[in-house]
Order: structure tokens, then C-alpha cells, then sequence
């Protein structure tokens, strides 16, 4: 069974670099075909799509928040890490890492096959 486990502080400062790693047992993130993404939510707001790498290591990032994000991965320790950079107190939201078998929708939240349980951050100086 796949399980998916964030880690990383709780609490960043505005203008940091957020960073998050998720640990996945069960199974190795290198399998084809897995796809590991990471999504927040924002308080009073819906899931959003921050980005995924492929159990080939290809990444797809949302053209949003393209410009500073960074997903990578340490096949060694079976994990993958999110990087924000430049945090504002608008990035407060609860993190979720989540993956999916086989190519799919990344905004199709029912697609996705295994979830996280999230971790809260918080952007506060």
C-alpha cells in the first residue's frame, strides 16, 4: 500500500524559500507510471495544482507559479521535494503531496490515487 508523509517547517518568513518533502513508502517513485504532484489549499479557496515530477523525473509546473517553483527528488531516500520561493503571506495554505498512476488530469482531483494527509504553513514575519 502507498503512503504518502510531508514534512518541512511550519512557519516561513515572507520573501524565504518554502520548502516541503514528501516521503512515499510502499512503493519506489521511481515505478512507471507514477506521477507525484503537490497541491495546497489556501484558506477559503479550492485545491490548486502547484506542480508534478514523473517517475521518470520530467517536471510540469503550474504556469502560475512557474516562476518559483521547483520540484526534485532523491530517488535514493524515495522523496520529492517542493521549493517556493519568494513566499508572500498569500502562500499560507495547507500543503498536500498526492500521486497518481498513469498520466491524468492534474486538476482532476478525484484522478489522484494516493493523498498526503497535508501539512499547514504559514508565511508570517
Amino acid at each position: 500500500q502507498v503512503q504518502l508523509q510531508e514534512s518541512g517547517p511550519g512557519l516561513v518568513k515572507p520573501s524565504q524559500t518554502l520548502s516541503l518533502t514528501c516521503t512515499v513508502s510502499g512503493d519506489s517513485i521511481t515505478t512507471n507510471p507514477y506521477y507525484w504532484s503537490w497541491i495546497r489549499r489556501s484558506p477559503g479557496k479550492g485545491l490548486e495544482w502547484m506542480g508534478t515530477i514523473a517517475y521518470s523525473g520530467s517536471t510540469y509546473y503550474s504556469p502560475s507559479l512557474k516562476s518559483r517553483t521547483s520540484i526534485s527528488r532523491d530517488t535514493s531516500k524515495n522523496q520529492f521535494t517542493l521549493q517556493l520561493s519568494s513566499v508572500t503571506p498569500e502562500d499560507t495554505a495547507v500543503y498536500y503531496c498526492a500521486g497518481m498512476t498513469g498520466w491524468g488530469l492534474w486538476e482532476q482531483w478525484n484522478e489522484y490515487d494516493y493523498w498526503g494527509q497535508g501539512t499547514q504553513v504559514t508565511v508570517s514575519s
